[in-house]
This record gives structure tokens, sequence and C-alpha cells, in this order.
């Protein structure tokens, strides 16, 4: 008799029985209300309406009840009537009538409820059993890949976390909330609002850029782009000083190109005035010396975290996100950039192009499921370079993959046709040399508009013009590139790697 049940653990006849190394344990599972599911589906044609985004064929446990609810599904989409009979039909036209028990088996099932009221209450528990198989089912898969010695173990790591992703992507659905929640909820949002001077988001420190965006928002993926030399990693740090120092807003970096210390480098520059280059060869004035222990003391404070793990997975990103919202209650990430991620996948599974839609994907979903933005500097394509006339980047010169674009909630550029050996600006006339503009050209909840800032090249800053003789309501912004900084960076970057700047 032990004999037998082992042979039938083993043996499965249903998919959703799983082997479990002959332990002898039963899956999860939940027939009886499988079984009063189909029969209020049968005896209320608006019950499926109920459960339709709960549950799948996939959900139950018995093979015979994932091809009634197929054909009760299928009869939903084409408008038809649900009964026994039209069911019956549906099954005997596929070839599965016999295998599910005949019309027996329907008419038993109708008799099992007198009405759908508790319907989706058991498609929840239903789900919960299928989730809780899936769960062992890729456990054991696990166990016996880890015991292979020829499997890589971060491959192997990476396809846990998409079998987990998946799951819970394909079960743990949101449900839908009334309109008097979230009507609540909106005046709210717009009561906080208020008491923020009109800024919604997490401020960029840019008063420009703050008056588009009215901060970076909650849930959004922001993508700044650039060639090389433009200056995506000085933005960045430039931001996260003044979130972190002047707002006190906590910030986590994600450096997949520089070190934690050749950042915190850059900051320091920025924060006491002295040249990049001095700090590098450690070549400073006794003043020089005084200023960077009375000024660095900001930084010391200063809520930001880096990380500068090389080739960051998805997986791991999304763990660390996690983890420092979690701890250090950090309300936005920056990742500088998004082209040196891995998707987490195996490199089989697709191209590149496949691989950075992934990304994009995840980035987006890492900023919903926290609630916080998430700022992915980007590269662009050479066809600025090669494109005539104006160099002003477009959203089709979005490196490896129009998912980026698509993804994205922001989408802006940084521009500085100093670079080009353009000494005008195209638009006005005015003389550009040293100013940089931050072109924003996709903005899902906002205005399409450019905004001018100074960056000083020998401290790698971004910061507002001084008032010029211009408003600076109007966002026009003039700025300064270190000619000595430009010579150096020409000399010793490759024009399609990115730049430190």
């Amino acid at each position: 008799m032990a004999k037998a049940i082992k042979t039938t653990l083993n043996k499965p006849q249903n998919p959703n029985i799983l082997p479990l190394s002959g332990i002898g344990r039963v899956p999860p599972q939940a027939v009886e209300l499988e079984e009063a599911i189909l029969g209020a589906l049968l005896i209320d044609r608006d019950a499926l309406s109920k459960v339709i985004d709960i549950l799948s064929a996939e959900s139950f446990y018995v093979d015979g009840h994932q091809k009634i609810f197929e054909a009760i599904t299928q009869l939903f989409g084409d408008s038809d009537p649900i009964d026994i009979l039209t069911v019956s039909q549906r099954l005997k036209k596929e070839g599965e009538l016999n295998n599910i028990g005949g019309e027996a088996k329907l008419i038993g099932l109708s008799t099992r409820v007198s009405s759908s009221a508790h319907i989706e209450f058991h498609s929840r528990i239903v789900v919960q059993k299928h989730i809780q198989r899936e769960l062992i089912r890729i456990s054991h898969s696990m166990i016996e890949q880890a015991y292979d010695e020829t499997n890589d173990v971060l491959e192997l790591l990476d396809t846990a976390e998409q079998s987990l992703f998946n799951i819970s992507q394909g079960n743990l659905k949101k449900n839908y909330e009334g309109s008097f929640e979230l009507v609540k909820q909106a005046l709210q949002k717009i009561e906080d609002i208020s008491k923020k001077e009109g800024l919604s988001g997490v401020p960029s420190g840019f008063k420009g850029v703050d008056r588009v965006t009215a901060g970076w928002q909650k849930s959004d993926l922001i993508i700044i782009a650039s060639r090389p030399g433009m200056g995506k990693t000085a933005l960045s740090l430039s931001m996260a000083r003044n979130m972190a120092i002047d707002h006190k807003i906590p910030i986590g970096v994600f450096s997949l190109e520089m070190s934690s210390v050749q950042l915190i480098t850059r900051l320091i520059s920025s924060e006491t005035g002295i040249g990049a280059e001095k700090l590098r060869k450690g070549n400073l004035e006794p003043i020089e010396w005084q200023q960077l222990s009375s000024k660095v003391k900001k930084l010391e404070d200063a809520p930001i975290f880096i990380d500068d793990t090389p080739g960051l997975s998805i997986f791991d990103l999304r763990a660390k996100c996690r983890r420092l919202v979690a701890q250090h209650k950090v309300q936005i990430i920056v990742i500088d950039y998004l082209q040196l991620m891995t998707a987490g996948v195996t490199k089989s599974n697709g191209n590149r192009e496949q691989e950075i839609s992934t990304i994009s994907r995840s980035l987006k979903s890492i900023a919903k499921e926290l609630e916080i933005p998430v700022i992915a500097l980007s590269q662009l394509s050479r066809a600025v370079e090669t494109r005539g006339g104006s160099k002003r980047p477009l959203l089709s010169d979005l490196r490896e993959s129009g998912a980026i674009e698509q993804d994205a909630d922001i989408v802006s550029f940084i521009y500085r046709p100093e670079y080009y050996q353009i000494h005008e600006w195209d638009d006005d006339g005015s003389p550009c040399d040293g100013q940089a503009e931050l072109i924003v050209a996709k903005h899902r909840n906002g205005s399409l508009e450019k905004v001018r800032l100074r960056f000083e090249g020998s401290m790698a800053k971004f910061s507002d013009l001084e008032n010029i003789g211009q408003n600076l309501d109007e966002a026009v912004y003039e700025s300064k590139m270190n000619s000595e900084a430009r010579d150096e960076f020409e000399d010793n970057v490759n024009p399609d790697q990115e730049n430190p700047f």
C-alpha cells in the first residue's frame, strides 16, 4: 500500500500535483471550493464578472476544473449564454467532455451551491492555494538546480527572482477603489501640496526645473539622457546635494560606473568650491584645508546613500531599494546609468533591446511599488552627432530601445551647444558659450519646456543662474564650462563611452 502511494505521488496525473521527493505530502488545494465556484458560474452568468480578474484556469488544482473554467471564459468572451448545456457543448466541441466526467459532472457542480453570494471570497482562497503550489514547484526546481554544480549561481538567483516576480505579477492583482476613497486621497494630496509652496513632489533644487515639474512625483520614472560629456552624472549629484543638504530628503544613488569615493569627492568639490583637480592631487593651500574641514560637515550629515555595485541586476536593485526605503526612509532613487544594468535573465532569452525593455519596465514597477520617483540616467545614440543642423536631442535618439520612451513619465535631455562648437542659441541668437539646457521632451502630466542651468566644470556642479537681466521665472539660465576640465575630458574619453561628468 505504501509503495502504491509513493508511485502515485511521483507520477501525478495532474500537472498541479507536485513531486515532493517522496515526502508523502499533498499539495495545498481546495477542491470543494473549486467545485462551489464552478457551480456558481454555471447557475449565475453575472458571477464570472466578479472573479474574472482574480481567477485563471491555472488557479484550479483539478485538471477537469481547469477545462470547465476555460470553457466558461470562452463562452463569456463570445457573449454566449453560460449554463450546463452550453458549457457541455463547448467541452464536447473541444473533445474534453468525457475527460471531465461528462454532463453528470456539470450537473453535480450546479447542485453544489444555491447562489454565487460568496464566490469572490472562495476564489481568493483558491488563488492562495495556487500560489502556494507554485512556490513549492519553484522551490523544488531551485533545490534540484542548486545541487547541480554546473549551474551558475548568479544565473540561478536571477531565474528564481524572475519566477517569483512572475507569480506576483500574475496572481497578486490590485483591486479597484471607489471614487469616494479616491476623492478623499486626492483632496488630502492637494492639501499637502498647499503646505509645500506648490511643490507636490521631491524638489530638485533648481527653480526652473521645479517650476516645470512641481518636483519629481511619486511613482514616476524619470529619464535624463544625453551624449557622453554633457553632464548627466554632474546633474544627478547636484540634485542629490540639493535634496539631501537643503531639504533633508534621504536619497539613494546607484552608481554603476564610478566608485562611491569618486562620487563623494565630487560632492566635496561642489560643496567646498575647491576644484576637483586640486582634490585629486591633494595640492591644497592652508586656507583651503580649513575650508575643506569646515564645509564637509554638511556632507557628513547628509542622508545620501551610495551603492557602487557594478553590473547591478534588477533583482538586486529591487531588493536594495526596498531595504533603503524601509530602513532609511529614502524618498528618491537615482541610477547612473541605465545601460550598465542587467535584466537578471539569461542571455539566451533575448537581445539587448529586449533586455533594456525589461529593465525600463522593472524600473517603472519599482517606482510604483515603493511609491517614490526613480531617476535613471541614459545614453543617447550617435544619431545626434551625425545629424545636420540643430544638435538638440530627440526622443528617437534614445539608445537601444523605444521602451524607455514608453515606460518613462518624464524624458529630459541635457544639451550644451558648446560641445559641438556652436556659440549661439538657435532659438534666440544669444551667446551660448558655457551654457547648458535641460530639455523636457516628454512629460506625461505637464508641459514641455527648456530650462537653462549653470555648470561649473571644475567642480562638476549644476546650479541656478544668477539674474543677468532676465527673470528667473522664465527659466532661462546661463552657465560656464571650465575650459581646462573640457580639454582634459576630450583627451581622455572615447566619444562612445559614458563621460564621468
